[in-house]
């Protein structure tokens, strides 16, 4: 029988190199900390109460929100989860309508579920040579808000997964305008605004709720993050719909890691990541020479809605190649050891972070430049009409080669098209309604009654409430084919799905 902790003793032990979050990398050499056992408390005298900070967990609070210059800061040991699940029902009642960008967290429609909000999407940029999504225009949101005048709430993911940020300071100036609220999931853009080279926080860009989740792209242990508020009549009951999200028996272990984080910050901020960003620089210089994977960089800026890029996001499509997003990901993980962060159909993510190694940036780069040249090699072979395959440096890559279906089978690509589902009711009555489950081949026509997402990042393909249609089916039975995490669906198989009875 295994058991976690020798579990990740023993992998700890291997040479795996982590292009994944938790920030912090496992950098033992730059984050340090005695034995966790020896500090794990609880609310005992001296060291005050979250719930209700008045002594050191206030001045942290303080400190984060004079690092990030928000009105106030509450820091979360929840993840960002907690913080958007408190920031939403803070910012509305029972029954009012928002304005959400469809590509949200599924932590947002949860909390649309509990508030009984009544949810109008706006969509993400279509990029066409890339299979990720682009921004969020202002245009549309100030379109869906003239027609929608009783929007209380509008509520946008920027950065999302693959860095890609919106233009915050224009759809803050638009949503201020018609009297409504922004809160910015920002929980990839932590690291944002301590070095010219990354993008700007929404915190000083006119954003009035701001989720950031430290452990994501900063040194910090998982499930830490912040709720940066710029909303003073809103801190009262953020405070109140903290402690229902929250737990009861705040861990200080993760508390004190969000402490050691900000003082590092607030010491070495800018040593820390002008280091980070000279690696960062060295390492799309040296993946220049890249000609069948494609780096996904700068050029993208200014069309799709793209307002700004996120360079610590490493997003590498498989499109030009004959492999598959999950087979260069085994690729990576079986021949070079190395963890990337998420996989999807025509790309493979990795996150880096201050706490990334030299060593870690030329691993990943040597490991691309060879799996380039084995496709450019495989080219050369097969326009020479050579019958038999190139000898690949592993048995991996080749195995990888010969089970890719050709590329001139039809694809369906829901996360890169701007797919506009039926909506037959709201999330909230979905979830009143009894279910039953079906086979996911007979699913269309249905309602849904459940989540199905595609994880990580979490994003759902499909909201409570929304119609089943065929394309839906035909995506996640491809995406299973090609070995992608779907959570969500039901049954021993993972054939089935939730749907509203």
């Amino acid at each position: 029988m295994d058991r976690l902790y020798d579990k990740l003793i023993s992998y700890n032990e291997e040479d795996y190199y982590p292009m994944h979050m938790p920030g912090h990398k496992r950098n033992t050499k730059l984050m340090q900390m005695d034995n966790p056992y020896a500090i794990d408390i609880t609310e005992i005298e001296g060291f005050d109460n979250l719930h209700q900070a008045e002594g050191i967990l206030k001045q942290l609070s303080d400190r984060i929100s004079r690092l990030y210059g928000a009105e106030r800061s509450f820091p979360l040991i929840n993840g960002s989860t907690a913080g958007i699940l408190a920031g939403i029902s803070a910012a509305t009642k029972r029954g009012d309508k928002v304005l959400l960008a469809r590509n949200a967290h599924k932590s947002v429609y949860h909390a649309a579920v509990q508030m009984e909000l009544k949810p109008i999407y706006c969509y993400p940029q279509k990029i066409d040579e890339l299979p990720v999504n682009g921004g969020i225009l202002a245009v549309e949101i100030e379109e869906a808000l003239i027609t929608n005048i009783d929007i209380k709430l509008v509520v946008i993911t920027s950065p999302t997964y693959e860095g890609i940020v919106s233009d915050i300071r224009l759809i803050a100036e638009i949503v201020h305008q018609h009297g409504a609220i922004l809160l910015v999931d920002e929980a990839h853009g932590a690291h944002f605004g301590f070095h010219k080279g990354f993008p700007k926080s929404s915190v000083g860009l006119g954003a009035d709720l701001v989720i950031q989740s430290f452990h994501k792209t900063l040194p910090s242990f998982t499930q830490t993050a912040v709720l940066h508020s710029n909303r003073r009549e809103l801190n009262h009951k953020i405070e109140h719909y903290l402690a229902i999200y929250q737990s009861s028996s705040p861990s200080y272990l993760l508390l004190a890691s969000i402490d050691r984080l900000v003082s590092m910050l607030e010491d070495e901020a800018n040593s820390l990541f002008e280091s980070y960003q000279e690696k960062l620089d060295k390492f799309y210089r040296t993946l220049g020479a890249l000609k069948n994977l494609t780096l996904m960089d700068r050029h993208i800026v200014g069309h799709f809605g793209i307002y700004d890029l996120d360079p610590s996001k490493v997003t590498i499509s498989v499109k030009k190649t004959q492999l598959s997003g999950h087979q260069l990901q085994e690729i990576l993980r079986k021949q070079f050891h190395i963890v990337m962060e998420m996989e999807a159909s025509d790309y493979v993510l990795g996150m880096t972070s201050i706490c990334d190694t030299q060593e870690g940036f030329d691993r990943l780069a040597n490991a691309l430049l060879t799996i380039d040249k084995d496709e450019v090699d495989l080219k050369e072979k097969q326009n020479s009409k050579t019958e038999s395959l190139p000898q690949r440096q592993t048995i991996i890559h080749k195995e990888a080669f010969l089970s890719k279906e050709a590329k001139s089978t039809k694809e369906v690509m829901l996360h890169k098209e701007t797919r506009v589902p039926r909506q037959a009711m709201f999330p909230y009555e979905a979830y009143e309604h009894e279910a039953k489950q079906i086979k996911l081949l007979d699913s269309s026509g249905r309602i849904a009654a459940n989540f199905v997402s595609l994880f990580p990042p979490g994003s759902p393909l499909l909201v409570p409430g929304e119609i089943i249609d065929e394309r839906f089916v035909d995506y996640v039975k491809q995406m299973q084919q090609e070995g992608i995490t779907i959570t969500g669906l039901v049954g021993e198989q993972k054939d089935e799905i939730e749907v509203v009875d």
